[in-house]
């Protein structure tokens, strides 16, 4: 048994390898891996996350222009070659990155490529554009995603823990007004050579890197906008709300490179079963009442991580419940040894894996390498097998040292209070 997951180990390393060239083209770092999907796939990663932006909102502006008039093509020109042609356009944003994806048939890559090219360099960014179709959007995104209790305690956690930096939210805030102007200046700093990374599945990469230098070479080279470095800082909250299940957030963090510690902690607390319907036997499980999920959380960023656990359910004495639990467990977890410490290795070790399981994971793991991250699956792995008892209970006893992040979500009344918790 231990021979056949040693040898899954190295499938999954390998596949790494396959896709870990990055080749700089026209200054653009550009990569590719051909699996022999049936279909193909260009994504237009960009720096220009909302930590790094230079007005609040105006990164999840940049964001809503995507695809609209450039210079090339009209808003329903990019439209209807786009389903001419069978391929989907997309885009995301999270507080590092802004992602610009198409997705298309094989052989259609020197039109997808060069719609994303175009807007990156010619985008008109007209007004009649953010006010009919960029600001709705963006104000109907941002109140979606905080009418979900857990992204908001997450996007207020983010706040508490870094404040400035990672502590922008990538949603706009009701009332927050950008111009065309605050966006223009904001795609100028941040579409450069250096700044970018041009990332495909199921194409060549030899094919990906010409069309890059044709349709990027001109790219203006400015200076990237830059983010200070981030720093910890915790703190609690509260906030009203009802018709929504009530929710804790329980959070720590810590700055620099996230550690294999760190994410041992994770799968050792994490309370998902391995066998369906199952109660697993992670030290939270048996503390957590019917009707109450519970969920660990782990961000890791370039610079700093946030980690957590976040507890949901329609009764507040089960939440409360589920939460003293949690917080018990955590306080305890610098005891792990042995058999409970192989295990929780194991779990770390498959999570690192099956993340490079599907396209977009696969994406984002080649952009963070494309940008400078040294972490590879094999260091990863690697790192995960050197942590022992010692070294792990080192770093869970400072970790949970750490002033914590605490997030109350819904009847604030009757929610606890981090201190209630023993936070």
């Amino acid at each position: 048994m231990l021979a056949s997951r040693s040898s899954a180990a190295r499938s999954a390393s390998r596949l790494a390898r396959n896709f870990a060239t990055v080749v700089d083209t026209a200054g653009v770092k550009v990569a590719a891996v051909d699996n022999g999907e049936p279909t193909s796939a260009v994504t237009f990663l960009v720096k220009a996350g909302s930590r790094f932006e230079s007005k609040p909102g105006v990164a999840h502006a940049l964001k809503g222009f995507a695809f609209k008039s450039t210079e090339k093509r009209s808003f329903l020109g990019t439209i209807r070659e786009a389903e001419l042609y069978g391929g989907v356009l997309s885009t995301s944003l999270t507080r590092e990155h802004l992602a610009f994806t198409a997705e298309f048939l094989r052989g259609d890559e020197p039109l997808f490529v060069d719609i994303i090219s175009s807007f990156i360099k010619s985008a008109k960014y007209t007004r009649h554009e953010l006010d009919e179709y960029v600001v709705p959007v963006c104000e109907a995104e941002s109140t979606t995603a905080f009418s979900n209790p857990a992204i908001r305690a997450l996007d207020l956690a983010h706040l508490l823990a870094f404040r400035t930096g990672l502590g922008a939210s990538p949603f706009t805030s009701p009332g927050t007004h950008v111009s065309v102007e605050d966006v223009k200046a904001y795609a100028q700093n941040v579409f450069t050579p250096g700044n970018l990374a041009v990332l495909g599945t199921g194409i060549d990469a030899a094919t990906l890197q010409k069309l890059v230098e044709q349709s990027l070479g001109s790219l203006s080279s400015a200076s990237a906008p830059t983010s200070s470095p981030s720093s910890y800082f915790g703190g609690e909250t509260r906030i009203e709300a009802h018709g929504a299940p009530e929710t804790i957030f329980i959070g720590l963090g810590t700055t620099g490179a996230p550690s294999a510690e760190l994410a041992v902690l994770s799968a050792h607390l994490d309370p998902t079963p391995s066998v369906k319907w199952s109660k697993g036997t992670s030290p939270i499980a048996a503390g957590v009442p019917e009707g109450i999920s519970v969920k660990t959380v782990l961000l890791p960023y370039s610079d700093a991580a946030l980690y957590g656990i976040l507890i949901q359910g329609e009764s507040t004495e089960g939440v409360k419940a589920a939460s003293k639990a949690a917080v018990a467990a955590l306080k305890a977890s610098g005891d792990l040894k042995g058999d409970d410490l192989k295990k929780a290795v194991a779990k770390a070790k498959f999570a690192a894996a099956s993340a490079l399981d599907g396209r977009d994971n696969l994406v984002f793991a080649l952009g963070a390498q494309a940008f400078g991250s040294p972490a590879s699956l094999d260091s990863t792995i690697s790192n995960l097998d050197k942590v022992n008892a010692s070294a792990f209970s080192k770093a869970a006893t400072s970790f949970v040292k750490a002033k914590p992040t605490y997030v109350a979500i819904g009847d604030i009344k009757r929610l606890p209070y981090a201190d209630e918790l023993g936070l």
